[in-house]
């Protein structure tokens, strides 16, 4: 919105100079909306994300070239691109409207490497924090009108990626479009493609049809006109530059008189406001759907990561469930033969009442609690792995969008990925608790009153300080001659309810443990761009520009 203040002081006490303003809150507000614009990212390849982006990009050049200087300086000269296509003859009509060349003209392609900013030289002041300035060579000339900034783009459809670029963003930070095409390709996709994109921003715009041939004029002139009808721009202003045939130079003052007098009109105080008021509307206009389009994109992003997490969570939960039957054969094995080899042949666990060989003892259950860990360490890291499997494989064969993104983090070698060593030194930690466990257990056999503690004190002296641990741990494993020997000790009750309570405890460990298999793809989500309310701020600022405009 503008306002043109009077000429009484403000209210914080300074004069008005008389310049036209925009409201302190709607610069405010386009303020907020570019930095949440640059902010936003799309961290999952989605369908749709590298339009995303370009369309974010576009914005940004719209709000940082032309909204966001035009709102800090609405009495800056209008901008006027004048765009087209390659050899279109852009650069001759600059220069012969100025009757000075100002911008390099040619038959090489692309003429125009670096576009041309001609102004008048009292327009300097006014123009001087411009972000264009960056991208243009400035050339003040008298013959400029006051009120308006004359700008010779590059082609847009110029071989130079550079070159179509720095066009197509001049025509974002355009207040007025000059779109220069001739008779011989005025039909081509590219002019009407870039005038419905000035109808769609409610961009000011105007269209020379140059280098018509006088037996074609009528024709061409009125196949144009019911094109632009057709597309609802009947009003644009359209001038027509006779063929010259071949020439160097600078083409007929008379030729090019009516275009120069109609820039003169467009830069008075009151029509140059007016076309400036005019585009700015569009622009702010336009500016709903787009971020309308972002904060949809960017919600696509948030669904995506709420789908592809259920099936991260859903792929190691099927192993999870298994997590018992998979620890079901810690005893087997190293663990079970161990236990044969020293209880067998007069082995120090034989005899489990008398003290004579307790050393021994001590180091034979010693040795099976090191089976143990190692047992059940590589249970555990199974598990993971196995997790670890079934969420690539859910991520491989799923056809939600997005996976193929968080395949590559985990599967690529990424920091986020465990490798073998982190796995088994995870689940190394974790049979170690495991144990440790077993320990705080068994001694909760002496609880329940002093004959628990008179009997669990004599399995202790047989066995040493960490025998019943050992014990506990192998019943728990499904060492039958362990739980036998624990429940002649201890009883049957006591023994029962100590392995079940370990074994829930290992099986909790393995569902850990698939859970940390599961845990480098999740991490791949977790992201600020895709949190929940990713989306909230472009629509908050959407919803306070709607009620500024």
């Amino acid at each position: 919105m503008i306002t043109y203040p009077a000429t009484e002081a403000s209210a914080g006490g300074q004069r008005d100079t008389g310049r036209p303003r925009a409201q302190a809150s709607l610069l405010d507000a386009v303020t907020d909306l570019r930095r949440d614009v640059a902010a936003t990212r799309f961290p999952l390849p989605l369908e749709g994300v590298t339009e995303a982006e370009d369309q974010r990009r576009r914005l940004l050049d719209q709000l940082d070239d032309h909204l966001l200087p035009r709102l800090r300086e609405l009495s800056a000269p209008a901008i006027v691109v004048v765009a087209g296509s390659t050899g279109a003859g852009k650069s001759t009509l600059v220069n012969s409207v100025l009757r000075t060349e100002v911008s390099a003209a040619g038959v090489l392609r692309p003429t125009t490497r670096r576009p041309v900013l001609a102004h008048h030289p009292d327009d300097a002041a006014l123009l001087a924090e411009h972000p264009l300035l960056e991208i243009v060579d400035v050339v003040p000339h008298g013959a400029v009108p006051r009120g308006i900034a004359l700008v010779d783009a590059p082609d847009l459809d110029s071989l130079l990626t550079s070159n179509r670029s720095t066009a197509h963003r001049l025509l974002e930070a355009a207040d007025l479009w000059l779109f220069v095409t001739t008779a011989a390709r005025y039909g081509d996709a590219l002019p009407w493609e870039v005038l419905d994109r000035a109808t769609e921003r409610g961009t000011s715009m105007a269209m020379v049809l140059n280098r018509v041939p006088d037996d074609a004029l009528v024709a061409v002139r009125g196949d144009l006109m019911g094109r632009l009808r057709a597309r609802g721009m009947a009003a644009v202003p359209l001038f027509l530059v006779p063929d010259a045939g071949p020439h160097e130079g600078m083409l007929d003052a008379k030729v090019v008189a009516p275009i120069g007098r109609w820039l003169a009109m467009v830069a008075g105080p009151d029509r140059a406001r007016s076309v400036i008021a005019r585009t700015q509307r569009g622009s702010l206009q336009a500016l709903r759907p787009w971020v309308t389009g972002l904060a949809e994109a960017v919600q696509a992003q948030v669904d995506a990561r709420t789908a592809l997490t259920a099936l991260i969570e859903q792929a190691a939960g099927s192993v999870a469930e298994r997590a018992e039957v998979e620890t079901a054969g810690v005893a087997d094995g190293p663990v079970r033969g161990t236990w044969a080899s020293l209880a067998s042949g007069g082995g120090p666990l034989t005899g489990w009442t008398s003290r004579r060989g307790r050393d021994e003892r001590v180091e034979a259950l010693a040795s099976i609690t090191l089976e143990l860990r190692r047992s059940a360490g590589m249970a555990l890291a199974g598990c993971r792995r196995r997790a670890e499997l079934a969420v690539v494989t859910a991520l491989e064969t799923t056809t939600q969008p997005g996976a193929r993104g968080v395949l590559d983090l985990v599967v690529g070698g990424t920091s986020t990925t465990p490798d073998t060593a982190t796995t088994m030194t995870s689940a190394d930690a974790a049979a170690a608790g495991w144990l440790e466990t077993a320990r705080t257990v068994a001694t909760a056999l002496a609880e329940p009153d002093k004959a628990a503690a008179r009997r669990l004190a004599r399995l202790v002296r047989a066995t040493g300080p960490d025998g019943p641990g050992a014990l506990v741990a192998a019943a728990a494993a499904g060492l039958g001659s362990a739980r036998i020997v624990l429940e002649g000790a201890v009883g049957r009750d006591p023994a029962r309810e100590a392995a079940a309570t370990l074994r829930r405890d290992l099986t909790a460990r393995a569902v850990e443990q698939c859970r940390a298999g599961a845990q480098p793809a999740l991490t791949a989500l977790v992201d600020p761009d895709l949190a929940d309310d990713a989306a909230s701020l472009l629509r908050l600022r959407l919803a306070v520009l709607k009620g500024l405009t």
